[in-house]
């Protein structure tokens, strides 16, 4: 069994899944103001970043590709800071239309 890639100290409550992904996965519920490092940097959480969602290994310019398993999974549709959370406020699928379930109305596409 390999071992984890090795890099600069990172949160351990923050997955890095593949070498050459630029966004890592929350290991646990992480709320609002929670300090973490990312590869040596100490950065305090703006939003809560709930279980399995992603956070930006680094920042990001708008329409970066975003990298999960080593695989594009969509871009950036603004400019993105290092620890900030990846969701479909700011990443759009390059493949599939991204839906959410607002409260009170059925699926919608943005």
């Amino acid at each position: 069994m390999s071992s984890p890639p090795t890099t600069a100290h990172t949160d351990a409550r923050l997955l890095l899944l593949s070498p050459d992904d630029n966004c890592l996965i929350a290991g646990a519920r992480l709320d609002a103001g929670t300090p973490v490092e990312i590869e040596g940097e100490r950065v305090t959480l703006a939003k809560t970043i709930e279980l399995g969602h992603k956070v930006a290994r680094h920042a990001l310019a708008s329409e970066a590709k975003v990298l999960r398993y080593g695989a594009v999974i969509g871009h950036v549709t603004e400019d993105v800071a290092r620890g900030e959370h990846l969701h479909t406020h700011n990443l759009a699928s390059d493949y599939l239309p991204t839906y959410t379930h607002d409260t009170g109305h059925e699926f919608v596409h943005h």
